[in-house]
């Protein structure tokens, strides 16, 4: 029998798209199943089983970087020891990605969902089953050469709009932290660390660490 695989396809994806759009339980197995330009919900982001990860940014699909390159996940794990270290004996906890952070809207709805490479909840009522909901007190994005300005920028106004108290931001390259502390509803930037200065967060007092220990031997 003949078949025109291009209609068949079409065909496919117009379905798919007509039972999300009714709100079919339909779990959803490969990203080009889904229509980039549409506007999503966490709902929706609970349906996806594709491989690729993918954030939620006021409802868009953000696509982010394949696996991490060595001196990244180097970072991620030397960070993830030394705050371990300095939280395990306290009220909050300390997450790594794979981790989903849901960033709910005035009116209670989600569909923003993010990442970060690590971040630090104080508030057991922002942990459930699902990852944490509301802003973390702290979080840290490690860069990658796959990130976008774009991307940046839109995480930026995104932890600054939610209230995120501590932001950091990486540079493995450059050997350096940039840290942006939220003062009366917006980011102050700080001076930015180097290699051989000591971190010192500006919303937890015990946290401060040499930087070298995670940035020697990259």
């Amino acid at each position: 029998m003949w078949v025109n695989f291009k209609i068949l396809k079409l065909l496919t994806f117009a379905i798919n798209k007509q039972l999300i759009s009714k709100g079919s339980v339909m779990e959803i197995t490969n990203i080009n199943q889904l229509d980039l330009n549409k506007t999503y919900t966490f709902a929706d982001y609970l349906r996806w089983r594709f491989k690729e990860r993918v954030e939620l940014i006021k409802g868009k699909i953000l696509k982010m970087s394949p696996a991490h390159a060595p001196i990244h996940e180097k970072i991620s794990f030397r960070l993830g020891g030394i705050f371990y270290n300095l939280f395990k004996n306290g009220n909050c906890e300390v997450f790594l990605a794979p981790f989903d952070v849901r960033l709910p809207n005035s009116d209670g709805s989600t569909n923003t969902v993010v990442q970060p490479d690590l971040c630090v909840i104080c508030d057991p009522t922002k942990i459930d089953d699902k990852g944490g909901v509301g802003a973390p007190d702290l979080i840290i994005e490690i860069l990658s050469p796959g990130n976008s300005k774009k991307e940046l920028s839109l995480k930026y106004n995104l932890y600054e709009e939610n209230g995120v108290l501590e932001y950091w931001i990486v540079h493995p390259l450059e050997k350096s932290i940039h840290i942006f502390v939220w003062e009366e509803g917006k980011f102050i930037g700080k001076k930015p660390i180097t290699e051989d200065e000591i971190v010192n967060s500006y919303v937890f007092s015990h946290l401060n660490f040499p930087a070298n220990e995670i940035f020697d031997h990259l």
